[in-house]
């Protein structure tokens, strides 16, 4: 998924409002998050995307995730995962795989979605919580690991 013009403009506004610039290299390190169907590790930016800079990539995350443009998921082991905010990529759950520790995107139905929100926000309500998102992890099996 390559991101349209205008999602590019409001993450260079994003980081405009905290004296940042939106880089070559940062917008390289957002192309690779935005084609991937999945969270990806530092490694796998880099993979993805051979002209950034190994030490580029750890400041420029960290710099994104500050910006709230990135955020970190925890993966497997605690090893961290990145993908695009939900207000650039869309709003997704995970599938995580308790054996191997692949993770997926997932987006839930409209009538899951609004059955998720509605509990969530009850939930929040009843110890006087405003709820403002919700994230959802599934764990299980991937399909390779359960044939395993």
């Amino acid at each position: 998924m390559t991101l349209a013009p205008s999602l590019h403009d409001a993450i260079a506004v994003r980081l405009a409002r905290l004296d940042q610039r939106y880089t070559r290299l940062r917008r390289v390190l957002v192309e690779a998050l935005a084609a991937s169907a999945r969270p990806l590790t530092i490694p796998e930016i880099l993979e993805a995307a051979p002209e950034l800079p190994q030490s580029s990539a750890y400041r420029n995350v960290t710099a994104l995730i500050d910006a709230g443009v990135v955020r970190r998921i925890a993966g497997p082991e605690d090893h961290g995962l990145f993908e695009l905010a939900e207000e650039f990529s869309g709003h997704h759950h995970h599938l995580v795989c308790l054996a191997c520790g692949k993770v997926e995107d997932v987006v839930a139905s409209e009538p899951l979605e609004r059955a998720l929100g509605e509990a969530v926000r009850a939930l929040g309500d009843a110890h006087g919580y405003r709820v403002t998102e919700h994230r959802v992890e599934l764990l299980g099996l991937c399909p390779e690991c359960t044939t395993a």
